[in-house]
């Protein structure tokens, strides 16, 4: 006996509950169940503001700027000498490979 489309999708869609049913089912079997969480109220404290001289905090800035920037100069210089390393290497793998 010929199903028409129709019945054929709607006996699909029929089952389609029952395989979710049956999913969940194994999951809350299977699964690892996680604990509840608490709530908690955390109080702030208030906390000082502390004001600081202009000059000191400046020179300070400054200090940090020169250290930062010549770490960077470093830095540049290291990843130069690295590309400069990898281009010869290259250079001679396509040399052999010729």
């Amino acid at each position: 006996m010929a199903y028409s489309e129709t019945r054929i999708v709607i006996g699909g869609l029929a089952h389609v509950p029952v395989l979710i049913f049956i999913a969940n089912f194994i999951k809350g079997k299977f699964g690892i169940k996680t604990e509840e969480t608490k709530e908690t109220i955390i109080k702030e404290e208030p906390f000082k503001i502390i004001e600081l001289k202009n000059t000191g905090v400046k020179e300070g800035k400054a200090e940090t700027l020169k250290e930062l920037s010549n770490k960077l100069d470093n830095i540049e210089q290291k990843t130069d000498e690295v590309y400069e390393k990898v281009k010869k290497k290259k250079r001679i793998r396509r040399r052999k490979k010729e």
